[in-house]
């Protein structure tokens, strides 16, 4: 199993103690079920088509699934541009799920350039869509056309309050605006340039449809606390109330577990403390790995994490290798969380030259005794081959420069050589002892 880090016990200064609610009473801890194993049921692999990654999901109040699509574009069949970022909507079941574009949400059309929003955390809620959009620190390209390094600045937040017909930004105006790097502010960012960038790539804490499971009114939202290997395998986490997800005065960071089980929040981010620690080893130079999916599993009255790193080549780059998968559970939001699951070579379908990554748990998909649920992932494999066809055809490296007949070229290759670039989905099953 992985080396977990000890949760910091010091208390900090001018911290908020808030009493944990019913729901989260120490006392559940007692009672919950031992699982004794997880099985990826490999024979049930479903590839559902669509271009793009990352997948973060929410449950809303109409029963649709609502995704967010990154670098893709999504399930258009015939695509005239592709998206930094896009949302659709997911209706069925694994086995007869259809996808349909959120035509309200506001085009974000990729370009490699300096002005990049990857939206990831996302919340269904009364009505309401909320987003966290990620955004990296540097321009995307070198003039030789390389791409360098690249970390996370911040986050920005924006919002539907008509299930994603029209869209807002943080302080209630319109339309969506896309700050470029060097126009980004504590004033249009909800984090940015935090201590050791935490705070920079957001999952939100599923909770069944329309968050109905939620008993305590917050939201929970996890991260990475920062963007290097030693601070981006350490979990942070927020809460705010549901009513005031918009004002980030209200949030409330993780500081440490206390003696009963609950735990100890305060107002001031400096005072933040890990929640939970995952293996040293996954990062390397993408700054991109141990993103997390939770998800509450109300049957089993447990919290679920599947989480990921980066396999990384000898020198660092990323998807040099397969990537690492585990699960978690959890009696809290908070934690403390024990593993029940590790593969630190993880080959959906038993492919080997599978480059999977960003698991997601599907919140509405989870079964109605709690011992199964299915994952959502995108697989990277066939990149360097595709780099290298795009290179021999002369196609210009950033899409929006394509002419038509080069940009349909260009998707039928993305599609040829990162087949499982995609939306792809599995039963896990929870072995109880």
């Amino acid at each position: 199993m992985s080396t977990r880090r000890k949760f910091i016990m010091h208390s900090a200064a001018a911290g908020v103690l808030a009493a944990a609610a019913t729901q989260f009473a120490p006392t559940r801890a007692a009672s919950q079920p031992r699982i004794k194993r997880v099985i990826r049921r490999e024979e049930t692999v479903l590839r559902l088509g669509g271009f793009g990654d990352n997948y973060h999901m929410s449950w809303a109040a109409d029963d649709r699934q609502y995704v967010s699509v990154c670098d893709g574009a999504g399930w258009i069949e015939k695509p005239k541009r592709v998206y930094n970022s896009r949302l659709w909507a997911i209706t069925g079941g694994p086995q007869d799920a259809a996808f349909q574009d959120v035509p309200g949400y506001p085009d974000k059309i990729y370009r490699k350039d300096d002005s990049l929003y990857y939206n990831f955390g996302t919340l269904a809620l009364d009505g309401r869509i909320y987003q966290f959009l990620s955004a990296p620190d540097q321009p995307s390209t070198r003039p030789d056309g390389s791409v360098p390094d690249r970390g996370w600045l911040g986050a920005k937040l924006i919002y539907s309050a008509d299930n994603g017909m029209t869209w807002r930004n943080q302080d209630g105006s319109t339309p969506v605006v896309w700050e470029p790097v060097h126009l980004r502010s504590r004033q249009n960012m909800v984090f940015f340039e935090e201590p050791q960038n935490a705070f920079s790539l957001l999952s939100i804490l599923q909770m069944g449809r329309n968050y109905e499971a939620n008993r305590d009114g917050y939201v929970y939202v996890y991260a990475p606390n920062g963007n290097t290997d030693g601070t981006m395998n350490e979990l942070v986490m927020f809460r705010v109330p549901k009513a005031h997800i918009l004002n980030r005065r209200a949030y409330e960071y993780f500081a440490h577990l206390l003696a009963d089980g609950s735990a100890r929040w305060v107002k001031e981010i400096n005072a933040r403390g890990v929640v939970h620690g995952f293996p040293g080893g996954w990062v390397g130079k993408s700054h991109y790995a141990w993103h997390p999916s939770v998800t509450y599993n109300a049957p089993l009255d447990l919290y679920m994490m599947a989480n990921w790193g980066m396999g990384c080549s000898a020198d660092g780059d990323g998807f040099g290798k397969p990537s690492y998968l585990g699960f978690w559970t959890a009696p809290h939001p908070w934690g403390p969380w024990t593993q029940i699951h590790e593969e630190t070579v993880w080959m959906p379908a038993n492919d080997p030259a599978a480059r999977a990554y960003q698991p997601q748990i599907a919140p509405k998909w989870i079964a109605a005794d709690g011992k199964s649920f299915w994952l959502v992932w995108t697989d990277f494999q066939g990149e360097k081959e595709l780099d290298k066809s795009w290179k021999e055809n002369h196609l210009a490296k950033e899409w929006a420069q394509l002419s038509d007949d080069e940009f349909a070229k260009a998707i039928a290759m993305a599609r040829e050589y990162t087949p499982y670039y995609s939306f792809n989905t599995q039963r896990v099953d929870l072995i109880l002892a």
